[in-house]
């Protein structure tokens, strides 16, 4: 087994701007409500137009709102050509190897994004996919679609879990969070810092789990790309083709040629992150 490489320090969450206005607003309501009483229907439609707000934001995948979210990759290994390929749900030992052989065949690593539960099911695939030079990080343990209705308490025990587990299968924790369909709450980003997690949505997804036409999945991937994309795919949860055939298996071989004839590099989340830290880019893995 591969030596296990312990979690990331943790952080200190710094509220998001939006956050520190809700609460300085939610405060001023109610000092507002005290002291003048009648201004009352004011002050409450001014907390649930705040309300209805961080709502929105939680429910916008894409969203930076609530706190640091990579929806693209950081300036220098995007103005290298550089893109993240990033995989969903997994691992399923029903699709999951014929994607790593895809990437074997073409040379280019890609980004895991696992459900802790499935991690557990499925040891040794996981480790397989970090032994092929990819990185694998956490998706939640349950990947439960009520999971931007949990508090605090449920949303760390819920990380925390698929964290352990994939690091205790895997040898190396998680460095960024997906959450289940890029849904959350306010709550998240704290548990995320307390963590040391980064949190990473996409920038533009071909909805595999949905359509079953891979010629419209290839297209909503590839229309007008550049360097600095986030690519979002699927191995669990994956739709099928006529032919019963995974939908990301189908697509990405002729991906990874688009991405090869505009000269754009895969590589995971991981390596943009140390190109982030350092100003360079190492080479794709």
């Amino acid at each position: 087994m591969a030596e296990r490489r312990t979690d990331p320090a943790p952080r200190r969450a710094a509220p998001s701007p939006l956050i520190a206005a809700s609460v300085a607003g939610h405060a001023l309501a109610g000092i507002a409500w005290i002291v003048r009483p009648r201004i009352w229907p004011v002050a409450l439609a001014a907390v649930v137009a705040d309300q209805l707000l961080l709502v929105g934001a939680g429910l916008w995948p894409r969203s930076s709102l609530l706190g640091p979210n990579w929806t693209r990759l950081p300036a220098t290994p995007a103005l290298q050509g550089r893109i993240a390929i990033t995989i969903d749900d997994g691992p399923d030992p029903r699709v999951t190897p014929a994607v790593l052989s895809i990437l074997d065949r073409f040379g280019v690593a890609a980004t895991f994004f696992c459900i802790g539960e499935r991690v557990e099911r499925h040891r040794d695939l996981a480790r397989e996919i970090v032994r092929r030079g990819h990185a694998i990080e956490n998706h939640s343990y349950r990947h439960s679609h009520a999971f931007s209705l949990l508090g605090a308490g449920a949303q760390h025990a819920d990380i925390a879990r698929a964290q352990e587990c994939i690091a205790d299968a895997a040898g190396v924790a998680p460095r960024f969070f997906r959450a289940p369909a890029g849904l959350r709450n306010p709550l998240l980003q704290p548990v995320l810092a307390r963590l040391g997690l980064q949190l990473a949505s996409w920038s533009r997804r071909g909805y595999d789990t949905v359509t079953h036409d891979p010629g419209k999945v290839l297209q909503r991937l590839t229309r007008s790309l550049r360097g600095g994309e986030i690519l979002l795919l699927h191995d669990g949860h994956a739709a099928r083709t006529a032919a019963g055939t995974a939908v990301a298996v189908e697509i990405l071989p002729p991906l990874l040629e688009a991405l090869r004839e505009r000269q754009l590099v895969p590589i995971t989340l991981r390596s943009a992150l140390t190109a982030q830290r350092c100003g360079q880019v190492r080479k794709p893995g």
